[in-house]
């Protein structure tokens, strides 16, 4: 028995309304079921905007296009993050800076993020891990104080929120994703959110390669031309039809995902205390989506250890993130403000367990592995 780290969720309606798509004769973007999609994340997140996109990372590419990046400047992020956080700021000539994040949520550290500003500081990228809400509200409030641009990659977080509050409707523009690994998915496939209303317009142009087709298409202008920066950033209809099906369900798929969140948290609630490994941690004005479920062990060598023994044992557990501070592109286009020993420390020591909708069938046997290999 080989149980993988993650198995794509299929609801049975893709490719039904994959086929609808197709005779309906509308397979680029911007179709009926992009519309759709859109449509129910706005109102699941509450943003004044939702455009799909082909990524996440392309959803913050956009951002810091609309941010209005350029050579030089700053935007302060944890190094604890996926490369796509960074990238999107360093490919318009801006800096990463990195900040350590808390060792409760594994999310950038909010008392840090001050001592990091410069004048040359355009915004602030934060991250929710796990689907953890980081300390987004005191993050925007110190966003709102200091001018500051305020950037969610939500990229875990669809369906989580803070003190009741959908992530993804804090910062002025949030990143959404779809890939296979999310909780709801279309292979590949994101969303940006508009929060700011003076960025909803913009936001349109680029993911129109720049031109005012959205208005041309409402019938605002006679014709559309290039009006500003932008590449092409829509998915296809296709993609969002298979989205689609998805979002019908995302609610379940949560659902159960929880259960399964769940009992691994409180399978390993002895071994914890214990002295063995360390639980997520969720903040009370945290609701979290049970994206992912990890456990920090001693080290990197016991890390290494389990992970290596669960494989023998047929299970599949992988290790998330090396920091970006400590890359070879991290030291070339970023920089780290401060000590980074919290995010050093946690990379090392955290392993993520298979969590995906079908795992129930062989949870018992997984967590029945975990606890041979720690114990």
């Amino acid at each position: 028995m080989w149980i993988p780290f993650n198995k794509p969720y299929l609801t049975g309606r893709e490719l039904g309304y994959i086929r609808q798509a197709h005779e309906a004769h509308h397979l680029s973007g911007d179709g009926s079921f992009t519309r759709r999609c859109s449509e129910w994340l706005a109102r699941a997140t509450g943003c004044r905007k939702a455009l799909l996109t082909h990524s996440c990372t392309a959803a913050l590419e956009m951002s810091a296009l609309l941010a209005g990046i350029g050579r030089g400047d700053e935007v302060i992020m944890p190094s604890f993050t996926f490369v796509s956080t960074a990238n999107a700021f360093a490919l318009r000539g801006g800096v990463p800076v990195f900040v350590d994040i808390r060792a409760d949520t594994l999310n950038i550290d909010e008392s840090r993020i001050e001592a990091a500003i410069t004048p040359r500081t355009r915004a602030i990228a934060v991250i929710h891990y796990a689907g953890i809400a980081c300390e987004i509200a005191a993050i925007r409030g110190l966003a709102e104080r200091r001018g500051l641009l305020l950037i969610e990659d939500a990229a875990q977080a669809l369906g989580a929120a803070w003190q009741g509050r959908p992530l993804g409707s804090f910062g002025h523009l949030a990143a959404l994703s779809f890939h296979e690994t999310k909780n709801v998915i279309s292979g590949e496939g994101g969303a940006l959110l508009i929060n700011a209303p003076e960025l909803a317009a913009r936001a349109e142009i680029a993911r129109e390669k720049g031109t005012n087709r959205g208005a041309f298409l409402r019938g605002e202008v006679d014709k559309y031309t290039w009006v500003d920066l932008g590449s092409s950033f829509l998915p296809s209809d296709i993609l969002a039809a298979f989205l689609w099906a998805q979002l019908e369900e995302a609610q379940e798929i949560n659902r159960r995902r929880m259960a399964m969140w769940t009992r691994y948290h409180e399978a390993f609630a002895d071994l914890e205390r214990d002295g063995l490994l360390r639980r997520p941690i969720v903040p009370r004005d945290a609701s979290h989506n049970a994206h992912g479920y990890f456990l920090l062990l001693a080290g990197p060598e016991a890390r290494q250890e389990f992970i290596e023994t669960l494989r023998r044992d047929g299970v599949h557990a992988v290790f998330h993130y090396v920091p970006l501070h400590s890359s070879p592109a991290g030291g070339r286009f970023g920089r780290a403000s401060g000590q980074m020993d919290v995010t050093d420390s946690m990379s090392g020591r955290l392993v993520r367990l298979p969590l995906w909708i079908g795992l129930e069938a062989h949870q018992d046997y997984v967590i029945e592995r975990c606890r041979r290999a720690l114990t």
